[in-house]
């Protein structure tokens, strides 16, 4: 499983997936829902952009969930949480989360792909600021994603 917000999705977030699809049978994106959380991008529109990204690949599902990710790991029958990791904040808040994890579904090992050095600065927040100041964020996307209707004057 490789949960996560994907508001939006990133070519760094393909980019891990697509590495990622011949360690495993499957790959369940999941599209985290908080409610505490304001998102830039409507779910309806971030799963449909997801499910358009990998549309050729039928091992990977797309899904969306709320609550703790190990109850949905449980629940899809999921071995392992992948993440990506671009710097080393990102290892120790990423350790911390797969430590706890596992203490409360030990069953569930967290699988962690590094980066490919041309997307270690890229991240979702990076391409909502470029998308709220009308900027050009399809370098940042995956190719075929209109995010046209969502750019600010």
């Amino acid at each position: 499983m490789f949960p996560g917000s994907f508001d939006p999705i990133t070519k760094g977030h393909e980019s891990i997936i697509l590495r990622a699809l011949p360690l495993f049978d499957k790959i369940i994106i999941a599209i985290g829902i908080n409610e505490q959380k304001k998102h830039f991008f409507p779910l309806s529109e971030r799963k449909k952009w997801i499910s358009k990204v990998f549309e050729d690949y039928p091992q990977i599902e797309v899904i969306t969930y709320e609550g703790l990710t190990v109850d949905v790991c449980k629940k899809m029958n999921a071995g392992f949480i992948l993440r990506g990791l671009r710097t080393s904040a990102d290892f120790e808040f990423e350790r911390s989360i797969g430590q706890v994890n596992k203490k409360m579904l030990p069953g569930v090992e967290t699988v962690f792909l590094l980066t490919t050095p041309e997307y270690t600065a890229l991240n979702s927040n990076i391409v909502r600021d470029i998308v709220r100041h009308g900027g050009d964020a399809t370098p940042f996307i995956p190719e075929g994603l209109d995010i046209s209707p969502y750019l600010l004057d």
